[in-house]
């Protein structure tokens, strides 16, 4: 990134270019001898040497605007045709825009886009999770373009046996990526990819027996947060064998381990057993670089030192075998962007980040662009629309803050929903908030009234995403708008960065017709319930609400909007399994269940539902009641069966964590509540 502040932007995208257009490539059928050597790296800058001339002549020449490098994401991707191994692709279809665009480029430098490619899992799941509404148009940076494509298509045609349908939606490209002659490349080289798994990650070994170092392409081992990271320093590489027993002599030092005999996990546990500082694996010959990983119970243990992957290296294997001294460090090389997209609309999209080596992160950002489209469809809808923010910086104690007047005709409507987005300062995802905070909007329209300030929506943000876009129901909390002037208030913690907010608020009738409807409408509320410290005191706290239902009611629900946070011994509130219940009469037993807290993929499979895909950190874990990038969904439940309409009733809150009172030993987590009993007539 050092590059970026020093060097103009357009010389620094001719000069990455031209390395990636002279650079020598090995096609991936033989990628046990693609080593990115110091003497490729010398011929490359000497190359852009001996074009300079040509790049400042050019510099002169009138440009076509659309191949500027001014693009920015929700610009409107210009039309382009691109020759393939099935003829030609032609963007925008002649049918018209029925569907979103991903473009990947590979480069066979990468480490993280071999494996991409060679894992089983990675390809299976392009095949089988690839949205009908997406294509996927594959290029290569490197000159071996037309022996990459082959290769790819070959990669697909055996991932896909029972999934040919998915062919006639992937296209692959024989032409390198500085040979396109449109505007493609210009995004790939101007949205650097600067988030994880981007650049080239390189490992360097050095001997001062050797005239030059050798620089060799890496993949990091992941296990989750648990890892620790390669420092920028020089390291001592020792032997070890293949890992699975402790070696004394790797002592602060770099273990050099072959594949094979035991887990990846077990290698670095042993290593780090025997004090070593870190784990190279290097693959069997032959083999691909692989997803270094845990499995099962290994990734409930921690993990202290840095390990990767990369190739077998012959000339450092005899230099250990001599007992010769080599030393390694470790470095990252920028590159172009490896992925775009184009969405339903037409606009330019980043992809985010892919935070371990499977195709499935195309998918995950093609369903939320099926998501968009939809939500789209969504807003033409009928309704009127009031707005209430409309790209405000949202940030500090305060928030962003407005006072607006409702609809003088607020009886007839009994919809509310919550047109809300949350986007960056910048239109690119590197000027997003780094960090998931709980977003809440609340309202007061009577400062005298008991509910002033109380919560009509909540949303989370994004790990260093900005694209949140979402529709919330909130219609049993139309009797908080009981005045015709109300003030709204959205925010999330004071020192969370900026975030920008729209916000709209969309009335309508159930009843499109006009006509009268005989739909319950809700006339009041009594707030219940807040959540608090989940610990052995939480439920204490909560005593039975007696209440009678007013005249006239015909319909009475609970409204609840309940989320985990923090993490004890247990990883309570947000990854444990927690139960919420509302006990109606002492008799019926009302629960909600966050049984995919802590799953895997508990929120990577929402990106359905409008959960911002591709994000920085553990965005695709599940959460207490909750997803980064997501608004957090209302849980209604009609309890007009459950009670007496015409004489005393009583309601009673728990919070339950494995059928049991919280009970942690330390650093007790927290539940955001905010309840009501709502009352329709």
């Amino acid at each position: 990134m050092l590059l970026l502040h020093t060097v103009l932007a357009s010389s620094y995208i001719l000069i990455i270019a031209s390395v990636f257009e002279t650079g020598a490539s090995t096609s991936p059928s033989r990628i046990e001898s693609n080593l990115v050597r110091l003497d490729y790296i010398k011929d490359e800058f000497d190359a852009i040497h001996t074009k300079k001339k040509h790049i400042n002549f050019r510099s002169h020449k009138k440009v076509n605007p659309i191949y500027n490098t001014g693009f920015q994401p929700g610009d409107a991707a210009p039309a382009f045709q691109i020759k393939t191994l099935d003829g030609e692709f032609v963007y925008p279809p002649p049918l018209g825009l029925n569907g979103s665009l991903v473009i990947h480029a590979f480069t066979n430098k990468s480490a993280f886009l071999e494996c991409l490619w060679t894992s089983q899992a990675s390809l299976t799941d392009l095949v089988q999770y690839l949205p009908e509404s997406c294509h996927v148009l594959f290029l290569t940076f490197d000159d071996a373009a037309a022996r990459d494509a082959l290769w790819m298509q070959e990669q697909i045609l055996r991932a896909a046996a029972h999934r040919k349908d998915v062919l006639s939606r992937v296209h692959i490209s024989p032409v390198p990526v500085h040979a396109l002659g449109n505007w493609i490349p210009s995004v790939l080289y101007s949205w650097m990819c600067s988030g994880h798994n981007c650049g080239l990650a390189q490992v360097t070994f050095s001997s001062t027996e050797w005239d030059m170092p050798v620089v060799v392409k890496r993949l990091d081992a992941r296990y989750d947060w648990l890892m620790g990271r390669w420092d920028q320093r020089s390291y001592s590489l020792i032997g070890a064998g293949d890992g699975c027993q402790p070696c004394a002599t790797v002592s602060a030092a770099v273990a050099w381990v072959s594949e094979g005999n035991c887990s990846f996990f077990t290698k670095v546990q042993n290593m780090a057993a025997s004090k070593a500082v870190g784990v190279l694996v290097y693959a069997s010959l032959g083999s691909p670089i692989q997803d270094m990983n845990c499995e099962g119970e290994e990734c409930s243990t921690a993990l202290s030192i840095p390990a990767s992957m990369v190739h077998l290296e012959p000339s450092v294997e005899q230099a250990l075998l001599k007992m010769q001294q080599v030393s390694v460090s470790f470095q990252t090389t920028p590159s172009p962007n490896f992925f775009f997209g184009i969405d339903q609309q037409g606009a330019l999209a980043e992809m985010g980040w892919f935070l371990y080596p499977t195709f499935r992160f195309i998918s995950w950002q093609a369903q939320w662009f099926d998501y968009s489209r939809q939500l789209q469809e969504q807003l033409h809808s009928p309704a009127q629309v009031l707005s209430v923010f409309d790209n405000v910086l949202m940030q500090g104690q305060e928030g962003a803050v407005a006072t607006v007047n409702l609809p003088a005709d607020m009886v007839n409507f009994d919809v509310l929903e919550l047109d809300a987005s949350l986007s960056c300062p910048g239109k690119r995802d590197e000027t997003c908030a780094h960090w998931d905070h709980t977003v809440q909007l609340f309202v007061c329209c009577d400062y005298f009234s008991p509910y002033c300030n109380m919560e009509l929506g909540r949303w989370i943000t994004a790990f260093r995403r900005g694209t949140g876009h979402w529709l919330t129901d909130v219609s049993p909390l139309l009797p908080l708008l009981n005045n015709g002037k109300c003030a709204f208030t959205m925010k999330t913690v004071p020192w969370a960065m900026p975030w920008v907010t729209s916000l709209n608020l969309r009335f309508s009738s159930s009843n499109h017709s006009g006509q009268y409807s005989d739909k319950p409408y809700p006339f009041a509320l009594m707030p219940l319930y807040n959540g608090g410290t989940f610990d052995k005191d939480y439920n204490q706290g909560y005593q039975p609400i007696k209440f009678t239902v007013p005249t006239s009611t015909k319909k009475v629900e609970i409204y609840a909007v309940i989320t985990g946070h923090g993490s004890d011994e247990n990883d309570c509130a947000e990854f444990c399994v927690t139960s919420h219940h509302f006990l109606v009469n002492g008799v019926v037993n009302n629960s909600r269940i966050f049984d995919s807290a802590g799953t895997p993929l508990g929120c990577a499979v929402r990106a359905q539902e409008g959960a911002v895909p591709n994000e920085h950190g553990t965005w695709l874990y599940g959460r207490g009641g909750w997803c980064d990038g997501l608004q957090v969904n209302p849980w209604r439940i009609d309890i007009t069966g459950q009670l007496d309409m015409s004489g005393p009733n009583t309601i009673l809150y728990f919070g339950l964590y494995e059928g049991q009172d919280p009970n942690p030993s330390s650093n007790p987590g927290y539940i955001v509540m905010y309840s009501y009993l709502v009352f329709h007539k």
